[in-house]
């Protein structure tokens, strides 16, 4: 059974755009997706239409995000967001909006795809994975990046970002018997970490350790005769994982190139192992 699973990452989850393009035209179709935080939002359009159209819709959405920016607003707005909430510095009615518009499939269940994905519940300090409901919900759950966006409030219980607990849930694939996986994750991994330099540095460091922890743990323990394959994404240099810009959803200029050469580098790979 064949797998994509999409890890966390804010706003350079467009890279993994580039990758599924170059999956789905190579006939690598998923018998099931799972995604974390903006992984979530990839992964539940492509379980719902897994072919190159939605792939372009997918990269179209990201272009529209870039140009028009879901997380508008002056910095007064965002402050005053913040001030009024202390909490989170944007609402998630425009991102909502936009999930519910281009996502064509209401219910997880319904989809073609079996999909899943991960948020944290606070009141029981644990992951929670979303196999069945509102796929909208489930998504923002995933996706509420704590001081960015609100928690996300699904029977009665409160979640925010898969990405405290499970960043790139490969685990969860092999649980749900996976053979072969294609792992998308945006590339901070791949720069070696340093010790903190500035107090929001010691957040930042903490949390990378816990996240590569957890995911290098997965990698060394796969079963055997489980095939597993990260995809790359295409940049020279892996993004800072010490760069506050990384982990917003508001998206910077750049994300066309950014899908393009994840594609490019991504064909390049599956080239070289004849898939």
């Amino acid at each position: 059974m064949d797998a994509y699973v999409l890890g966390g990452g804010g706003q350079l989850g467009a890279s993994e755009v580039g990758m599924l393009r170059a999956l789905i035209e190579r006939g690598l179709t998923p018998d099931l997706v799972v995604g974390t935080s903006v992984g979530a939002i990839n992964g539940a359009a492509i379980a719902s239409d897994p072919t190159v159209a939605m792939v372009q819709r997918l990269q179209d959405t990201w272009s529209d995000i870039e140009r028009s920016d879901v997380f508008a607003g002056s910095i007064i707005n965002r402050i005053a967001t913040l001030a009024r909430t202390k909490t989170h510095l944007h609402g998630n009615e425009a991102l909502r909006a936009a999930l519910t518009e281009a996502l064509p499939i209401a219910l997880i269940e319904d989809l073609p795809v079996r999909f899943q994905c991960v948020a944290a519940s606070i009141e029981r300090a644990a992951e929670h994975w979303f196999a069945a409901g509102d796929v909208v919900d489930a998504i923002l759950a995933s996706a509420a990046v704590p001081g960015i966006l609100p928690p996300v409030e699904i029977g009665g219980e409160h979640y925010i970002d898969g990405g405290i607990v499970n960043s790139i849930p490969v685990d969860r694939a092999v649980e749900l018997g996976a053979t072969r996986i294609f792992v998308m994750h945006v590339g901070r991994l791949d720069r070696p970490l340093e010790p903190p330099r500035w107090p929001w540095e010691v957040g930042l460091v903490a949390f990378e350790i816990a996240r590569r922890h957890r995911y290098l743990g997965d990698l060394a323990s796969l079963p055997a005769g489980v095939e597993i394959h990260i995809l790359p994404t295409g940049q020279p240099e892996p993004p800072k994982y010490n760069d506050l810009s990384a982990l917003r959803y508001r998206v910077s200029a750049g994300v066309g190139e950014s899908i393009e050469k994840a594609h490019v580098a991504s064909l390049a790979y599956l080239d070289e192992r004849g898939l």
